[in-house]
């Protein structure tokens, strides 16, 4: 004769597998969840230059010169907050990288110009699709970054070559440049995946449209004798992979 199971029994039963099924599939984030994120981040421009023009005390052109960044690897950091289940406020950041201006066309001869070390730190609002159960989301978001530029060092060859430009001697001369400042939106996808509850991996692709400005100026005898400047459009991918944890 088969036994019946009480009806305690079941509901106790029932009630534990959908507590347990709530605890297993809590992976992804959820409003009020704040998570942190490091990984490797590359700053890789899709740049080109306006020629090197001095300004004074002539004005003209250098002809065919140009320039190009490479890109530049370093630490990313970054933090979510979620306002909801699906939208979040993010912060990105990490150590400055710094980035190395290679010379093209009748500057090609030199090879590096010079080296500048780039503060972008950005703030975006994203989107994440799906529900905080899901393993696997995906993300799109929009912002803007903050683009300064700081510890500019132009090489010898260069600066020779501008003193030269002016009729001086190899070595009688020095230039300083001045990078500026700019604002620039922020385009961003990423899909994340959680290995637990609050461990998780993030592959983000960004996208930055930026312009700017380098001005140089030559010193002689300690006066300034030359101005020069060189339009560059930046205009980054930025990869960044990294692990989260979410508090």
């Amino acid at each position: 004769m088969q036994s019946s199971t009480p009806p305690t029994v079941l509901r106790a039963i029932a009630t534990a597998a959908l507590a347990l099924f709530a605890c297993s599939g809590a992976w992804a984030q959820k409003a009020g969840d704040i998570v942190l994120g490091a990984g490797w981040l590359r700053y890789a421009p899709r740049d080109k230059s306006t020629p090197l023009r001095l300004t004074s005390p002539v004005e003209r052109e250098v002809p065919g010169s140009g320039s190009s960044l490479d890109y530049a690897d370093t630490l990313g950091l970054n933090a979510h907050y979620f306002l909801t289940d699906n939208w979040a406020v993010e912060g990105v950041f990490g150590i400055p990288p710094r980035l190395k201006l290679q010379g093209e066309g009748s500057l090609a001869g030199i090879g590096e110009l010079g080296s500048a070390r780039l503060y972008g730190p950005s703030l975006l609002a994203k989107y994440f699709f799906g529900q905080p159960s899901d393993k696997w989301r995906l993300a799109a978001g929009l912002g803007v970054t903050y683009a300064h530029f700081s510890d500019v060092q132009l090489t010898g060859g260069l600066q020779n070559t501008l003193g030269g430009a002016l009729g001086l001697p190899a070595g009688a001369s020095s230039t300083r440049a001045k990078i500026d400042s700019r604002f620039g939106p922020v385009f961003a996808l990423g899909a994340t995946y959680a290995f637990t509850d609050r461990l998780g991996l993030t592959l983000s692709v960004s996208y930055v449209r930026m312009k700017t400005k380098a001005k140089l100026t030559t010193y002689a005898n300690g006066n300034a004798v030359a101005t020069a400047q060189s339009g560059l459009t930046l205009n980054p991918v930025v990869p960044f992979a990294y692990l989260t944890y979410k508090f």
